[in-house]
């Protein structure tokens, strides 16, 4: 039986959410039982703090000594309940002894499996702004379309200031939601990936005015419990 580790604490709120969904899924899946699951909570502030002042090599210094915990206490693979930590993922895998499943590759997947070709993305600004999801959806043909930079500087206020700290505004859900109009309205995007663990807390429904909106923290929780029950 394997052990998955969890990188968790980026933010709380979604941690909180991939345990119960990994637990409910693997439930459903295998008679009931649970499985063996370690998290380790890593400090947000400082992780926050570097990737402002775009320490990369250090963020990647403290994932990978998260990762390596979760490996010493007995994790057989890992994964990181948050999109932002993916800017360094590929140099934390070639750092790690462990195998990590991606969110980036997950969704992909996803959004693969629906016949979807363009695809709005909501985040922070770091992941709106990187190459990671842009990167691996290219390879799929798939395009991925970001909000403009005033749109991304509201969403990544209200991600920063509110989301991670669990406050869940209607007035934060409506505007995003026009944001995603407004993506759909300018470049014809087919779907809108919440590539941010805290967006589905605030954004529960599973489409928006004919908008799918694709909860990646779902789609990562489905490809981590098939990796638990392989």
């Amino acid at each position: 039986m394997k052990t998955l580790g969890l990188i968790g604490g980026t933010g709380p709120e979604s941690t909180i959410e991939y345990y119960r969904l990994i637990i409910d899924a693997y439930r459903d899946k295998n008679d009931g039982n649970s499985p063996p699951l370690i998290i380790n909570s890593v400090n947000l502030k400082l992780l926050l703090a570097l990737m402002t002042a775009n320490k990369l090599e250090e963020f990647t210094y403290e994932l990978n000594g998260a990762v390596e915990g979760l490996a010493r206490a007995g994790a057989d693979f890992a994964a990181f309940t948050a999109n932002t930590p993916h800017i360094v993922f590929d140099e934390v895998q070639r750092r790690s002894r462990i195998p990590l499943i991606s969110i980036v590759e997950a969704a992909c997947e996803k959004v693969q499996s629906l016949g979807l070709k363009k695809v709005g993305l909501f985040g922070t600004r770091f992941t709106m702004q990187a190459k990671f999801y842009p990167e691996v959806f290219s390879r799929a043909g798939i395009t991925v379309v970001a909000p403009h930079d005033e749109e991304q500087n509201y969403i990544h206020e209200k991600y920063i200031g509110e989301l991670l700290n669990n406050i869940f505004l209607p007035e934060t859900r409506e505007r995003m939601l026009s944001i995603a109009d407004e993506l759909k309205a300018r470049h014809g995007v087919e779907a809108v990936i919440l590539g941010g663990t805290e967006l589905p807390l605030l954004l529960r429904d599973e489409e928006h005015n004919g908008i799918p909106l694709l909860d990646t923290t779902k789609i990562h929780v489905e490809r981590l419990v098939r990796e638990l029950l392989s």
